[in-house]
């Protein structure tokens, strides 16, 4: 039930005069009271929340984003064509640089540097007669007759090295056929060539290699030595000396072919000894045996071939004897210029032939197999190295504060637990204007040797080390204040710094202050505030509104009850 307030006055006073001691005391604590209940008082107060100015290191970076690549990607291609008969890697296979990576096959430029040595040996030694047989004043020693006289007996010795060679062949040409296709080696069906390849096979990848070439070698000087002895069962001293000299030029490549046949297989069964006497097998005897034969062999060929060339320079120097010397000399060394140069040429290509790797790194794609042709530029594998760098983009107003050498932070979206130290390595010129933003390419190399988990590619986040100091008074940014031209900041004299906010009847103090570098969190200072001191990062002000009632006067005066009630 509500009161009016007229009635509550009136049993006030009428109370009073009753007890008018007691109402008198009664009556001004109950207007105490309600004069506190029904007074609201708004109450305005201001804190600040301050960082103390301390003594320590700023570091200024830029960040950029960009992908992993490798620091060096090229393609290993194919100088020489032909058949890929080695091929030494894998994919994902390291490897160290000056590995065989691959193999052409050889055989057509192994012949060709042989036939480029013999040219050129050939040529030299009728250089070196023909200065040997000139007087001083540039003329040929010796009359017409005699001249004659020496082709002649040339002709004559050379039928009789074509005489000599031919009592040694068939020999050699039977014992060579009885070791490669006879079965001494004590597995009954089975040729010894088989042998010697299956005996190492297993062990080495050149086995197969070696007795190819041995085969072809073999078949080659059989069908050279068939036709040179029908030739030569078919000539006589009385052949024309055009007939022998071709019977002399004939026998002299017959022999050089056997010569490579013995080679090729005096090769193929020392690989087999080397290679199980390196696994502590036993050999067999008989491999002894066809190596002390093949020796002989090629004792006996290098003599008939030594004694062929010299009859075939002898008879070349006999028929050019009617030649100036002045001229026969200078285009000599001419063709010996020119027999240099191929056979230079001839290596070259034969060198051609095997693919290196070019830097130790990674097999990155393996672009051919065993057995496969391939052309002259043709791409055999991609090679990358193992150090990686981040490929970044900056903007014009970063990459003015960028240089080489700068240190770098990398991190990676793909592995968020890894951080990697770098630092730049190269800077474009030039940079690349996109919807009229210019932005420059950045490389980053990575200072330790990469992580297995980062693959080229992958996103990364580089943050370049542009400025540090160290030892410098430093404040947050949210403390520094900009006046016209002046930097300042808000000073609090109290004892702490406070996060949460510190009331203050006195208002902060403005210093004017100089700074130096800043991040995105920190200002260097270089005058104007001392270690120690607080300055003012945030100004908090709170306002509370109470009710308010304004008690009417009981002494005199008008008046009635305002109320004022806080929202």
């Amino acid at each position: 039930m509500k009161f009016p307030l007229k009635t509550f006055l009136h049993s006030v006073l009428h109370f009073s005069s009753l007890h008018k001691f007691i109402s008198t005391v009664g009556i001004l604590t109950l207007l105490g009271g309600g004069y506190w209940l029904f007074h609201q008082q708004t109450i305005t107060g201001t804190s600040y929340i301050t960082a103390q100015v301390t003594k320590g290191t700023i570091v200024v970076s830029v960040t950029g984003t960009g992908q992993v690549s490798a620091s060096n990607q090229v393609d290993v291609k194919a100088k020489a064509s032909g058949n890929i008969v080695y091929l030494g890697v894998s994919n994902a296979q390291e490897v160290r640089a000056g590995t065989l990576i691959a193999q052409v096959d050889t055989r057509d430029a192994l012949q060709a540097v042989k036939d480029a040595e013999v040219n050129l040996s050939q040529v030299k030694l009728t250089l070196e007669k023909m200065k040997g047989l000139t007087t001083s004043d540039g003329t040929l020693r010796g009359s017409k007759e005699k001249n004659a006289d020496d082709l002649k007996k040339a002709y004559e010795d050379g039928f009789n090295t074509v005489v000599n060679t031919f009592l040694q062949l068939p020999d050699i040409m039977t014992g060579l056929q009885d070791m490669l296709y006879s079965s001494t080696m004590g597995i009954s069906g089975q040729w010894n060539i088989d042998y010697y390849l299956n005996a190492i096979s297993q062990y080495e990848l050149r086995a197969l290699q070696f007795k190819n070439d041995t085969t072809v070698a073999y078949e080659a000087a059989r069908k050279a030595y068939d036709k040179n002895l029908s030739d030569y069962k078919a000539s006589s001293r009385f052949s024309t000396t055009n007939e022998i000299e071709q019977l002399i030029n004939q026998t002299y490549e017959t022999t050089r072919l056997i010569a490579e046949s013995v080679k090729n297989y005096n090769n193929l069964i020392q690989l087999y000894k080397d290679t199980l006497v390196g696994r502590n097998i036993r050999t067999s005897t008989i491999a002894d045996t066809h190596l002390s034969q093949l020796s002989s062999y090629t004792s006996k060929t290098n003599t008939q071939l030594s004694n062929l060339l010299s009859i075939k320079n002898a008879i070349q120097s006999g028929k050019e004897t009617s030649i100036t010397v002045a001229f026969d000399i200078a285009d000599q060394e001419i063709r010996v210029t020119q027999a240099e140069n191929t056979l230079t040429n001839a290596k070259e290509r034969l060198a051609d032939c095997y693919v290196y790797a070019p830097f130790s790194g990674i097999v990155a794609k393996l672009n051919v197999e065993k057995g496969d042709d391939i052309s002259s530029g043709g791409s055999i594998a991609t090679f990358i190295t193992k150090q990686r760098l981040a490929q970044i983009t900056l903007n014009e107003v970063d990459i003015a504060k960028v240089k080489v050498g700068q240190k770098a932070t990398l991190t990676f979206d793909a592995v968020s637990d890894l951080s990697i130290v770098g630092k730049v390595t190269n800077i474009d010129t030039l940079g690349t204007a996109t919807q009229g933003v210019v932005n420059y390419a950045v490389q980053v190399g990575f200072d330790t040797e990469t992580d297995t988990r980062v693959k080229p590619g992958m996103s990364v986040s580089t943050s370049i080390i542009t400025d540090v100091k160290q030892d410098v008074l430093v404040v947050p940014n949210s403390a520094i204040k900009v006046r016209d031209t002046e930097y300042y900041v808000d000073t609090l004299n109290i004892q702490s710094a406070g996060t949460q906010g510190i009331a203050s009847s006195i208002p902060p103090t403005g210093k004017i202050v100089v700074i130096g570098i800043a991040n995105d969190t920190e200002t260097e200072i270089i005058s104007g505030l001392s270690e120690g001191e607080n300055v003012v990062t945030r100004t908090i002000t709170a306002q509370t509104t109470a009710t308010q009632a304004t008690a009417p006067s009981l002494f005199g005066g008008g008046g009635g009850v305002r109320i004022q009630r806080g929202n």
